[in-house]
């Protein structure tokens, strides 16, 4: 009898591309697969700018990813978000590129909010019915804090937004860590831990709340009502940065403040940054040195007011000016004397020519003569008051003559 070593079966070994195509194949091909509807909660909604739609399926156990291209979504009669719940139609297949298994929507409609989305909007509008999130009781962030809070996990990527952030706008900030699980079980009681941790550091100015974005499951430890009553409790305000923009939660309501991301709630708390304070501190310089120069201007004026006033008040200047005013005195004195004698002999020329014209000297030198009686000194002006032998006195301008009338008188 003849024996024969076959070599044993070599298994068939796929490519990865291979075995993806296979597996998409199969999906594609199978009947119940190619036509079904699946009921579950919205999560992880995204609407991309090109118009086609994302999101995630899930139930208690199990999640699915979805896929609604924007051709199929005219016929929604409703705008999906995340936390409805829906029952979809469409075709199951594999995409290769991801790796994953996808539902690829051709039609969808509403049966109801889910679950979780239906608890949060009744923890949230008793915690609103009982003023927890009154406007008033908002406190306002400070806008230089030194010492900044934050609870979140260690090994999240939102620590590392946070610290980058503070450290670019206000390195001068010291920055306290309140590390705590932000997902699971024990996440609120660790968060709550954190605050109240916090909270017992007497120079705390600030405390950051945060973690990145997640599927409402993944966020739902900040919709817990301890967390809440906790942030009110803080003696300080309180930034929420929970999520994504689009994202949520009750810490958001409860809080001082809310931030669309983790980014941003280190922003918020750091209103003055470092350029801010370089800014002020150059405005600062510049305004001290105006006033400085402007001091010294004003002080150099009193200064120069101050001499002025001593030298007007000062014996030397006194005696000065008291020397001037006496030759100015003099100056004006004489000037008035002389103008006074000037006119006073102008006037006693006047009066002596006055008098020289009717001097009986002025008449004698213009040859005229005196006659007198020689012995009673009678002028005699007329030839009938004289007498034979009669001695006469006949002045002159230069003299006097005596003479003898003599011949007979008329």
């Amino acid at each position: 009898m003849l024996e024969f070593d076959f070599p044993p079966p070599q298994p068939m070994v796929f490519t990865v591309t291979s075995l993806t195509n296979y597996l998409r194949e199969v999906l594609e091909t199978d009947e119940i697969l190619r036509d079904v509807w699946v009921r579950g909660e919205i999560s992880n909604f995204v609407q991309h700018r090109s118009g086609h739609l994302y999101f995630t399926l899930k139930d208690n156990d199990a999640q699915l990813k979805c896929v609604m291209w924007k051709g199929q979504t005219f016929r929604l009669r409703f705008n999906p978000k995340d936390g409805q719940s829906v029952e979809a139609h469409g075709a199951m297949s594999f995409y290769p590129a991801g790796g994953q298994t996808q539902l690829y929507i051709d039609e969808m409609q509403p049966i109801g909010e889910g679950q979780l989305y239906q608890e949060f909007l009744r923890l949230k509008a008793r915690l609103e019915a009982e003023g927890l999130f009154a406007p008033e009781l908002k406190r306002p962030i400070p806008p230089l804090p030194r010492h900044i809070g934050v609870v979140t996990s260690p090994t999240g990527a939102a620590l590392q937004d946070i610290l980058n952030t503070l450290r670019r706008r206000l390195p001068l900030a010291r920055v306290t860590l309140a590390p705590t699980a932000v997902q699971g079980a024990e996440a609120p009681a660790g968060i709550v831990s954190g605050l109240k941790a916090l909270n017992a550091l007497p120079d705390l100015d600030l405390i950051i709340l945060a973690r990145g974005g997640g599927s409402i499951e993944d966020l739902w430890s900040f919709n817990d009502e301890a967390v809440a009553y906790a942030i009110r409790a803080s003696r300080v305000p309180v930034i929420s940065g929970v999520g994504h923009e689009t994202d949520f939660t009750i810490a958001d309501f409860a809080a001082d403040l809310r931030a669309p991301t983790p980014t941003a709630a280190a922003e918020l708390a750091t209103p003055i940054t470092r350029a801010d304070l370089g800014a002020e501190l150059l405005s600062i310089n510049q305004s001290m040195s105006t006033t400085l120069k402007s001091r010294l201007t004003s002080l150099r004026q009193d200064l120069l007011l101050a001499e002025n006033r001593l030298q007007r008040h000062s014996p030397a200047q006194r005696v000065r000016t008291f020397l001037q005013f006496q030759d100015e005195t003099r100056e004006r004195l004489e000037r008035a004397m002389n103008h006074y004698l000037s006119q006073h002999q102008l006037k006693l020329h006047n009066q002596l020519a006055r008098l020289e014209s009717v001097s009986p000297m002025a008449v004698l030198r213009r040859g005229f003569a005196i006659v007198s009686d020689a012995q009673t000194h009678q002028l005699i002006s007329r030839r009938n008051q004289t007498s034979p032998n009669q001695p006469i006195q006949i002045q002159l301008s230069d003299g006097k003559i005596a003479a003898t009338i003599s011949g007979d008188t008329p």
